[in-house]
Order: structure tokens, then C-alpha cells, then sequence
């Protein structure tokens, strides 16, 4: 009876949830962070130079990239089992909104596989002039990147907000997380929106909302949910 009732302990569902977010954060910035490293703005030639001179990662940091999308759905079926007693259907918008994004993020990737085909050196690729393979690789990186501030921030913002939403009504975790949650979901909403009409606008809103996804991480790490009251919670949805 103990252990059935350590299994299911919504303590356990909190700290996998936090350790799974802590994964996602870490092999989805190091993908980020490693493929702008190899970017050099409007210069296609020494994007190109930089890519071919650290092959190896760049395909890591792809390879880290589709792990992380996997994380991140194992994650929100956790959270999904941690919050759905708050209400079954936001919970269940929360994970149909990281669904789509994880499958568009996974498809928009395609454009980085491109660009090995592209630096591949195969015969086919003699139909392109020399000089115009560089700027293909450029632009397919571009459309990965475009991919990432429409795509991403569109669902990952979306997501945050069921979720915020959650957090709110709980009663077993703080209400400021569900305040920090809904800002940043909006903050990325926001930086779509800055994207398509605002594009010389340099400074990326979303930059600041980290703070509502690294303090839920800890908390749920850290701290957990409060018990008694996931109980109650639980026994008020059966």
C-alpha cells in the first residue's frame, strides 16, 4: 500500500515534471545556442566555412534539438497527469498545443538536414552552380529560423496559457507562478506579432519571459505541489 501510494504521489509526477523541463531547457538551448554560433548574418560564405569547419556539431546540436522535442512532450503528459483534477479540458489543451508544436518544430528541422544534403558534396549537386549553394544553405537556415520565431513562439506561447491557467485555479502550487506563466506565454505571443510587423525591432520580448518557466522548473523540482490539497483536488474531479 505504501509504495502504490508512493508511485502516485503527485510529488513524484511534480519533481519528473521538473526534471524533464530541466533536460528540455538544457538540450534545447545548447541546439540553439550551437547552430547561431555558426551563423554569421547575411554572410553565406562564412556560415557555410563555419558549418563545414564543425560538422560534427551541427548535426549534435540537430540530433539535441529532436531530443528535446521528445522531452517535451513526455513532459506535458506528466503535467497532464499532475493538473487535469484542476480541469480535465485545459489540461488537455495544454497538450494538444505542444503536440502541434513539437510536429511543426520536428518538420521545420527539415531545413537543417537540408543544408547537410546541400554540403554533402553529392554529384547531383553539380546542377547548381557553385556559388549559389551558399546561399541556399543560408536560406534554408533562415527558414529554420523563421520556423522557430513563428512556429515556436506561437505554441509554446499558447501552451503557457492553459497552463498558467492551471496553476491559478489549483490551490496546490503558488499563484505568482500562474502570473509569471501567463506573461511569458503572452511575451512570446508578442514577439510573433513584433516579428511579421516590426521587423528592425531588435530587442526579442520573449527574452525576458524566461523568468515564469525557469521558476516554475525549480519549484516543481525543488518544492513540489502541496499534497493535501492535489488530494483534495482530486477526490472534488473523481
Amino acid at each position: 500500500m505504501t509504495n502504490r501510494i508512493a508511485e502516485t504521489s503527485p510529488l513524484v509526477y511534480a519533481r519528473v515534471a521538473g526534471g524533464l523541463w530541466l533536460i528540455l531547457a538544457i538540450f534545447g538551448g545548447f541546439a540553439f545556442v550551437s547552430v547561431s554560433s555558426l551563423l554569421v548574418p547575411g554572410e553565406a560564405a562564412a556560415t557555410v566555412s563555419n558549418i563545414m569547419a564543425s560538422e560534427s556539431l551541427f548535426r549534435i546540436a540537430i540530433l539535441s534539438d529532436l531530443f528535446s522535442q521528445t522531452v517535451f512532450i513526455v513532459l506535458v503528459l506528466v503535467l497532464y497527469k499532475l493538473l487535469k483534477p484542476v480541469n480535465n479540458f485545459a489540461a488537455l489543451l495544454m497538450v494538444v498545443f505542444v503536440i502541434v508544436s513539437v510536429s511543426l518544430q520536428s518538420i521545420s528541422a527539415l531545413n537543417q538536414i537540408a543544408v547537410l544534403f546541400l554540403l554533402s558534396g553529392a554529384d547531383y549537386l553539380r546542377a547548381f552552380p557553385t556559388d549559389q549553394l551558399p546561399a541556399l544553405v543560408l536560406l534554408f537556415l533562415n527558414m529554420r529560423e523563421a520556423g522557430f520565431e513563428i512556429i515556436a513562439q506561437i505554441y509554446f506561447g499558447l501552451w503557457l496559457l492553459p497552463l498558467g491557467y492551471l496553476v491559478y485555479k489549483s490551490g496546490f502550487l503558488p499563484r505568482i507562478l500562474a502570473v509569471l506563466l501567463i506573461i511569458a506565454g503572452f511575451g512570446y505571443l508578442i514577439s510573433v506579432v513584433t516579428f511579421f510587423l516590426f521587423p528592425n525591432f531588435d530587442t526579442d520580448i520573449s527574452q525576458f519571459t524566461f523568468i515564469g518557466e525557469v521558476t516554475m522548473l525549480l519549484w516543481l523540482l525543488i518544492k513540489g505541489v502541496n499534497v493535501e490539497k492535489w488530494e483534495k483536488r482530486a477526490l472534488e474531479s473523481a
